[in-house]
């Protein structure tokens, strides 16, 4: 059976994504990894927020192997639970919940941001209320925000917020994944639309390289975290110590930054 020439299309139009990323964004993303450190080596965190798919750079930061503390995830359930896809907790749910302005509010009224700590918002689309909104409200909280969007995803339609603005405009980063309006990357003969999205694979390449940055930095401080590490590297007993230790470090600084006042308004 014939592939139409379609094997290794994508393959190669993923190289070429992450080949402008490492040629255009290395600059964007050493001014989110000195924010990164001043967080994590101030005792703070680096907040992390994606809704929809762009949950999974957050997830990928932290925690799992081969990461440390310092980095908070901020997922909300009701704006990702994908898998379910109908009925009750479907997809029409979360994509609704997403566009809802005042729901980031809600979220953020958990918590008492502050510097040192610093914010990452994903959205390739960059235009649902959600992650404008937490970009919004962290700068109001005085907190830099970097933005890892799709400038071309961005433009490519109207705001979806009554501010008409993107979450690019709340951004002092911006880390441009260059995906292409409708985020996936391969046109066939005979399909309407296109296929195979590009903007999980630049997200992992976008996080990884600011953790390992990060990390090094930390290091010559003198202030690196523990990593979360399989006992096939280092051991059961050693693995477990690691754990232990990144857990207990996030606790610490999560815990300070919970919100214990009755009223969360801001």
């Amino acid at each position: 059976m014939s592939d139409s020439g379609v094997a290794g299309r994508w393959l190669a139009e993923a190289r070429q994504l992450l080949q402008r990323f490492e040629e255009t964004q290395m600059g964007a993303v050493a001014e989110a990894v000195d924010l990164a450190v001043g967080a994590i080596d101030g005792g703070g965190l680096v907040h992390l927020f994606g809704s929809g798919h762009s949950r999974i750079p957050v997830e990928e930061m932290f925690p799992r192997y081969g990461s440390f503390p310092g980095f908070h995830p901020m997922v909300e359930l009701s704006t990702t639970f994908h898998t379910q896809i109908a009925g009750s907790n479907g997809q029409r749910q979360a994509m609704f919940v997403e566009r809802v302005e005042g729901f980031a509010e809600q979220v953020l009224a958990n918590f008492e941001l502050q510097p040192p700590d610093c914010m990452m918002v994903f959205s390739a689309g960059g235009r649902s209320a959600a992650p404008i909104e937490m970009a919004m409200g962290a700068r109001r909280r005085g907190l830099p925000v970097v933005v890892v969007t799709s400038l071309l995803q961005s433009d490519a339609a109207p705001s979806g917020h009554s501010s008409g603005t993107r979450l690019y405009d709340h951004a002092d980063v911006i880390i441009d994944i260059g995906t292409p309006a409708a985020d996936a990357l391969i046109e066939l003969d005979g399909l309407e639309t296109p296929v195979g999205p590009g903007s999980t694979l630049v997200y992992t390449a976008v996080v990884n390289e600011i953790k390992v940055q990060t990390a090094a930095r930390l290091v010559e401080l003198g202030s690196m975290p523990a990593v979360i590490t399989a006992s096939s590297v280092v051991g059961a007993e050693r693995s477990s110590e690691l754990f232990d230790l990144a857990y207990a470090d996030h606790a610490d600084r999560y815990a300070r930054r919970l919100r214990r006042s009755a009223t969360g308004d801001r």
